[in-house]
């Protein structure tokens, strides 16, 4: 679903034929078993359009992450905080299948290379876009990109909701998860840490 040219990694609206055959299969018996009538109007193309979505939700799966790195590092002395934040998360939890959505904010500082921006996010789809935990998600990217870039630090901070603990459970509709992970001078240097902190936090234009 993704095709990797020298754009770098453009989503493609294609799916399997074999895996959507057998996950429409399987859809439509689970709406059988939830009491549905599979022969109503409104659900005749159902399992076919969940079949496509979950493919879509899961290209995660597909994709590199590292290669999507690679793909855009580019020398350069540069050795400051590099700071990508608010970028939009959308993932599946792996206990219930049920979304979780919000936002990651990420640095690294540079030891030799750095990488073109807009892979930074392309890194976060590729993992989000999984059956996921948030603490997984969050130490994967900082991993990837540590491990890809070799970097002097690596600081990840991620904020969602869940739609397990809103729409079942216990049913809180505002609570907001944080998972944080750091290296190197993130997690060495208390004032580059608290740098990095202040400024996702900051309502900077």
């Amino acid at each position: 679903m993704y095709n990797d040219n020298n754009e770098g990694y453009e989503r493609q609206d294609s799916y399997s034929l074999q895996i959507t055959t057998e996950l429409q299969k399987h859809y439509k018996a689970i709406l059988e078993l939830l009491g549905e009538d599979v022969n109503r109007e409104g659900l005749l193309k159902t399992p076919e359009r969940v079949a496509k979505a979950m493919q879509f939700f899961t290209q995660g799966y597909h994709l590199d992450p590292a290669a999507i790195l690679r793909s855009a590092m580019f020398k350069q002395d540069y050795r400051e905080m590099v700071i990508v934040k608010d970028i939009e998360i959308y993932s599946l939890c792996e206990h219930h299948l049920v979304p979780f959505f919000g936002k990651a904010h990420i640095a690294y500082i540079p030891d030799g290379y750095i990488v073109g921006l807009s892979k930074i996010p392309r890194v976060v789809d590729a993992f989000a876009r999984r059956i996921q935990i948030q603490e997984q998600l969050t130490t994967q990217i900082k991993e990837c990109i540590q491990d890809t870039l070799n970097p002097l630090g690596v600081a990840v901070v991620i904020e969602t909701q869940h739609l397990c603990m809103s729409m079942r459970g216990v049913q809180k509709q505002n609570a907001v998860t944080t998972t944080s992970d750091f290296t190197g001078a993130f997690l060495k240097h208390y004032n580059t840490r608290q740098e990095f902190l202040r400024i996702i936090s900051a309502n900077l234009q």
